[in-house]
């Protein structure tokens, strides 16, 4: 598994997964509340690189404990289960959009990184870092990923989220999920 693989499954992994994400949700009511797109993106790039950083290194943890027959099993298995948790639908809490008084980098930074904690795309960063030895390649991919589901959105605010078929994408990210399970748990060797 090379670096170039790890970063583009990570990539396209995360920007599918985001799409209709709470934190893709937070994205559009920062957007709308403090209208600062760059420090915004920003927000989001720091929170992410720093979460999911976080992230990768539990996962490396577990992919070192594992045997590489149960680590791509496990991880096929968690592949197989977010394409579940995919298709439900994610709801922005109050209490993350509000930002209080702070300014739009520092409640986007604290907001994105709050929000990230257990949602399913820190969880498939986990996984991938368990998969793949590149933590490099694994954190810029999904924190990659992550900006190019929530930069549009950002950019474009509501007009953008209002024209997008969730539905569908949900249904393609899971689908994704679904068939990146399926390829974790075929190079698993089973005896």
């Amino acid at each position: 598994m090379t670096s170039p693989e790890a970063f583009l499954v990570s990539l396209g992994t995360i920007s599918a997964a985001e799409i209709g994400d709470r934190t893709q949700l937070l994205s559009l009511v920062l957007a709308a509340r403090y209208r600062r797109r760059l420090p915004i993106i920003a927000g989001i790039a720091c929170a992410t690189l720093a979460n999911h950083a976080a992230a990768a290194l539990i996962g490396r943890w577990f992919g070192d404990l594992l045997q590489p027959a149960r680590l791509q099993m496990l991880v096929g298995a968690s592949m197989i289960v977010m394409a579940l948790w995919t298709l439900k639908q994610d709801t922005l809490d109050a209490d993350l959009a509000s930002g209080g008084g702070t300014g739009a980098f520092v409640a986007t930074l604290t907001g994105f990184f709050i929000a990230e904690i257990g949602d399913k795309t820190q969880i498939a960063t986990v996984a991938l870092a368990a998969a793949y030895r590149s933590l490099i390649a694994v954190v810029a991919g999904t924190t990659l990923g992550m900006l190019a589901a929530n930069i549009p959105v950002v950019m474009l605010g509501r007009a953008f989220a209002d024209r997008l078929p969730l539905k569908a994408i949900h249904y393609g990210a899971s689908f994704l999920f679904l068939l990146l399970g399926v390829m974790f748990l075929a190079r698993a060797p089973w005896r």
